[in-house]
Parts: structure tokens; sequence; C-alpha cells
């Protein structure tokens, strides 16, 4: 499985020992894995997915191969495009000479006709990636799609609780009424397990999503009611996503350059084509999970845990980025720094902190922090 040490991958090789299947977790770094809960219970693979070789060398050495789980990208990076095609490409060769069966890749909805004609550079890639990934006489291969991915730790979830927890007064232009289907992290791990089941599902392409189509301001409003935040729209229809992706790179804790490539995707509709995988694959017990339910799981825990210990795979890993979790908890987490030993029982009392708060007093821990490097408590 290539993303191992990633949001979505960390959870999915989860998923796969608790079965009891033989997973294979392939990273750059294989020194990270040790910091995943699951690591005693998979076989580490160095792979670097930018070098054919090392691509090469990993997947004939690793012994015979059913499945490769295609979880990599460089978004956020400059030239992200290329070397995300290239990666691709390489991974993909290596997998035909090793005679693997199938890929699954993860990628995002692609509009089949966008209204400018022009995608954005992050849709256009996963589409690129898709067609880098099918080679003559190589694996088949199960491109899923998907849109937001609603759990602590995801990307497109944090931008959305920084958001509403930092603005009260939040601007709206006229791409925030785009309609999305989002998606529970759960949701698409039930339909990445089930498709390395090549009985029930075909190679081809599936875009899945949950039971809702709302809009990202709707998403905004309900999580803001279900967190317990108040805000309100002002509407700015002469804001396009050029500014936004770089308001959002000042203000947010996300790194710049992938918070400007997925606010870059909001100018078009995101919505599922078709059914998905709902015809081929059963629904979890109790059905696809509501928006509301999803954002209700992804916010009912604060403390991240290892993330085979998670009892929901919404609640936040101590593997996801450290930008992760909200305002509360990463000011709690600098305040430890510089908080004497004895007072630090008394942090609990940042989660009581309003977003707009505590995302400013974020900000002057930062600052206090950088200045002040040398400082020690003891």
């Amino acid at each position: 499985m290539t993303g191992a040490t990633g949001y979505v991958g960390s959870r999915l090789v989860t998923e796969f020992v608790a079965a009891g299947h033989e997973v294979l977790a392939a990273t750059r770094d294989p020194a990270r894995l040790a910091q995943l809960g699951w690591f005693d219970d998979v076989t580490p693979v160095k792979l670097d997915a930018a070098d054919a070789e090392s691509a090469r060398a990993a997947l004939a050495g690793a012994g015979p191969i059913d499945v490769v789980y295609y979880l990599v990208h460089a978004i956020g990076q400059p030239g992200f495009r290329d070397a995300d095609r290239a990666a691709a490409g390489n991974v993909a060769g290596a997998a035909k000479d090793a005679n693997v069966r199938r890929i699954v890749y993860l990628g995002g909805f692609v509009p089949a006709d966008p209204d400018d004609g022009e995608l954005s550079e992050h849709l256009t890639s996963r589409a690129e990636v898709a067609e880098a990934l099918a080679v003559d006489g190589g694996p088949e291969v199960v491109w899923l799609g998907a849109a937001l991915i609603f759990g602590a730790g995801s990307t497109s979830f944090e931008m959305m609780r920084y958001v509403g927890d930092r603005f009260p007064v939040i601007p709206i232009p006229k791409w925030m009424d785009n309609p999305i289907d989002p998606i529970s992290i759960r949701d698409v791990l039930n339909y990445l397990v089930a498709a390395a089941d090549a009985e029930r599902v075909p190679p081809g392409a599936y875009d899945i999503a949950g039971p809702d189509t709302t809009s990202y301001r709707e998403l905004l409003k309900t999580y803001a009611r279900i967190s317990g935040q108040w805000h309100t729209g002002l509407p700015v229809w002469w804001v396009g996503t050029a500014v936004a992706s770089r308001i959002t790179a000042i203000a947010l804790p996300v790194p710049d350059g992938l918070a400007a490539d997925l606010v870059g995707s909001l100018d078009y509709p995101m919505r599922a084509s078709g059914t998905g995988l709902r015809e081929l694959v059963p629904d979890p017990p109790g059905g696809l999970l509501p928006t509301e339910e999803a954002i209700t799981r992804s916010l009912s825990n604060r403390r991240p845990r290892p993330v085979d210990q998670l009892a929901d795979p919404h609640h936040l890993a101590d593997s996801d980025p450290g930008w992760a979790g909200g305002d509360s908890l990463r000011l709690r987490r600098l305040a430890a720094i510089v908080t004497p030993s004895i007072a630090r029982p008394g942090l609990g009392l940042v989660d009581v902190v309003p977003g707009p708060i505590a995302g400013a007093l974020r900000t002057g821990l930062d600052i206090l922090i950088t200045l002040t490097p040398k400082v020690h408590f003891a």
C-alpha cells in the first residue's frame, strides 16, 4: 500500500490488519512507519514513487502482490501535476513487471463539462494520474473519486473546521453555492476495501459519495450549528477562488500550497457521476452516514490516539498532520511547551475557548515560540 502513513492510508491499513490480511506498507521513509500503532503487524517496504528504479525494486522484492493501493499525491508542491503523473507511471510500470493484478486509486471527482471549459490544476491532475496508472498489459485499475471527506485529520474537513471556527462573519462568494456530494471517512474505507474484490467490483472509474447533496455554504452552517459556533454569511459575489485561496493561505494553518490547490477546485460543482459503487457494494450497517452525523463524529473526540486504537475512524490520530485538530488542540499543544509542568493540568480549559479567540491566542503563541526558541521551563 502506497501512502500508508497518510490520512486515508493509515486508516485503511488499520482495516486490513484488523481483518487479518497481509499488508505491505510502502513509504519513502520506512522509519516513519514506526510511529504508527500497526507497525508490528505490517511488512515495511521502502518505495519512492518519484524514482522508477525504487518502485521496481520495491515491488519486485516484496514477493507476490495481489492489489496495490495508490494513495500518493504531491498536491500543494510546485509542479505537482508533472510529479504526480510521473510517480503514477513509475508505480504502474513496476506493478506490471511484478505481475500485480489490480491497482486501486483514490482520486477526486472530475467534472465532465466545466462551465469555463477548463479544470483546476488539482482536478486535471487527478484524471492524469488515473490515465498514467492504466498501462498496456499492466494491472487493471479501479479509480474511486471522492469530493470532501469528513473526518478529523482530513485536509478538506480541517479547512472547513478552521473557517467555521475562526470567522464569525464569512464572505459568501457565488461559488460557495456549488453543489457538493461529501462522504465520511468510514464510507470511503468501506468502498476502498471492497474495491480489492475483483468478483464484486469490475475495473473502471466510480465516484463515491454519501447520501446528501449540499453546498459549501450549507456545510459551514451545519458545522457551526453542531460545533456551537456563531457566524453569519456576507454575500460577496466578486470574490473568486483565486482570491480566496490567497486569503486561505494566510488565515489558516493548512500548508499554503495545499490549501490554495484545494480551494481552486471549489469553482466546480462536485457532484458524483452515476451511482458509484452503491449497486455493487452493500452499504455499511445503518447505511451511509448523513452529513450531520459525519460532522458530529468528527468533532466527538479532541484527543489524538494511535490510528489503530481509534474508536471511530473519524477521530483524530496522533499520526495525522500536526496542524489538524482545530485551534483548541493546537493552542493546548503550544501552551504545553511554554507552561510549567505544575500548571499543565489546567490546559484542558483551552477546549472551552471560542474558536476565534483560540485562533488569536494560537497565533500569539506561535510568535512567542518563534521569538524565544531557547526558553525552557523546569
